[in-house]
């Protein structure tokens, strides 16, 4: 009886240059461990359903950075809103400017 073989895991160039994984679903399961190892030696994995993108499988420290990225605020307002400066006592008056007297 012969062995079918699993398939490996094709690559592809990203835009960054790194050598991301794609890997069928039926695969990702088989050799998960496997699947498991090059996320964090490599990088992100993608595994795919039915030829679609559909999850990717990261080490834990680059979750946490997306993470923390995510907390950041959606607009300039909230930016500012958030500052410690925002309670901060600014004076914003001031002098009348009347412009300079031109002589025609």
């Amino acid at each position: 009886m012969t062995r079918a073989r699993a398939k490996k895991p094709s690559g592809s160039k990203s835009k960054r240059g790194l050598r991301s994984k794609r890997w069928q679903l039926q695969t990702a399961k088989a050799q998960f461990s496997e699947l498991f190892r090059r996320a964090h030696s490599e990088g992100p994995q993608w595994v795919t359903r039915q030829g679609k993108e559909a999850v990717v499988v990261l080490p834990a420290e680059d979750f946490e950075r997306l993470l923390a990225r995510a907390g950041q605020p959606r607009s300039l307002v909230e930016f500012f809103a958030r500052s410690p400066l925002a309670k901060a006592a600014v004076n914003l008056d001031r002098t009348p400017d009347y412009g300079r007297i031109v002589e025609l």
